[in-house]
């Protein structure tokens, strides 16, 4: 079965190389920056549009204007481009209007993979030799590299490569096209799963996992670097140097999250066969008015209920393990797993433990409502049974 898959490496450039990535990153920015301006001021001057062939004809005599240009990957370029295109693509679509790239946002660009054959040679401008722990990228050459240290060899179809700048960091990601062995199938044991503010992830079996206390120490350190930032002269060569541990302290807390994340997920699709997770509308639940007063939005958003549910969505799927999703509105938590009574009462999230009026059964609102998704999850993976 082939399956699209992303590697991601932390790379070790020399001073050159960092001088040459510095370059793409800036100027895959400013193309994509200049084609916006003269998006917006063709259209509103002659109310015409340019399309995405006439940014790239155009990008030829804009060589000719800004020389330094030809000093940097010229695939990185013309994929700033097609990332131009797509946003606006997307705001037809109902999104928002398209912004320019600022130097505080994001220190990426993206390359495609590009092969030849020649003598019955194949050639490729993106290899990676995970024996030699070593990445080939145009126009840098060969780099350094650390990651995946129980692979050995690597035998996907590479896509492209985003090089990526976080704080003193780089980092690269591959798209890749890999074949996996297809699993038999074998309903063996079912697991029920709720999302939580407090426990990212509840089960039926009665297991909780909680946000580690480092990610909140982190969280610490970056309010108490804010307040020196804020302190600071602007454009001053200390608020550069806190500017820079602030997106540090992001980048740790972003690791440690998906760390965690992906280790419950793994142990979660590799112990059980299937899966019940309840489907939730995380933009709704952030919005809403009553969290936002509780302080509630920032915990679901930090949570990544939406990351948890993909996460085990495509695990599940590389290890041919059942995954059903229970209706968003389906009252797990309001239900008692004993007896199946309703208690309205039970939508205050301040109530973690309630005793059932009907059968007097003492629920644990996660446990309680992570039994009822299995429950629910099992009913309607043999109605599908049925069906087919």
């Amino acid at each position: 079965m082939l399956i699209n898959k992303a590697y991601q490496f932390r790379i070790y450039p020399t001073e050159e190389q960092k001088i040459l990535i510095n370059k793409c990153i800036g100027s895959s920015r400013f193309v994509y920056n200049y084609y916006l301006d003269k998006k917006k001021t063709e259209y509103n001057e002659n109310n015409k549009n340019i399309s995405l062939s006439d940014m790239k004809k155009d990008l030829k005599k804009l060589y000719v204007e800004y020389p330094w240009l030809k000093e940097v990957d010229s695939v990185c370029l013309r994929n700033s481009l097609e990332d131009l295109d797509k946003s606006f693509i997307n705001f037809f679509n109902g999104y928002g209007y398209p912004k320019f790239k600022s130097k505080n946002y994001k220190d990426t660009y993206r390359t495609t993979c590009i092969r030849s054959s020649y003598k019955s040679k194949s050639y490729s401008n993106i290899e990676l030799d995970l024996e030699n722990k070593e990445i080939k990228l145009p126009k840098l050459g060969k780099i350094k590299i650390r990651g995946y240290r129980n692979k050995k060899k690597f035998t996907g179809k590479i896509f492209n490569a985003t090089i990526k700048k976080v704080g003193y960091k780089y980092y690269v990601s591959l798209s890749v096209e890999e074949e996996i062995e297809e699993k038999p199938f074998s309903l063996g044991y079912p697991i029920g799963i709720d999302l939580g503010v407090k426990n990212i992830v509840v089960t039926s079996d009665g297991y909780k996992y909680k946000i580690e206390e480092k990610i909140t120490r982190q969280e610490k350190r970056i309010k108490g670097l804010q307040r020196g930032f804020s302190r600071c002269k602007r454009c001053s060569k200390n608020s550069y140097k806190i500017k820079m541990k602030i997106k540090i302290a992001y980048q740790k807390i972003r690791n440690m999250r998906k760390y965690l994340i992906h280790e419950i997920t793994t142990k979660i699709v590799k112990e059980n066969d299937l899966i019940a997770v309840e489907t939730l509308k995380v933009k709704d639940m952030i919005t809403k008015k009553e969290n936002k007063k509780n302080h509630l939005s920032k915990y679901i958003s930090n949570n990544s209920f939406n990351e948890v549910i993909r996460q085990i969505e495509y695990k599940s799927l590389w290890n041919n393990k059942k995954l059903i999703k229970v209706n968003t509105y389906f009252p797990s938590s309001k239900k008692c797993s004993r007896c199946g009574n309703i208690n309205k009462k039970i939508s205050d999230l301040r109530i973690r433990k309630w005793e059932c009026s009907k059968c007097g059964n003492k629920n644990d609102r996660d446990i309680n409502a992570s039994i009822n998704i299995l429950e629910e999850g099992i009913e309607l993976y043999y109605k599908r049974l049925l069906k087919n």
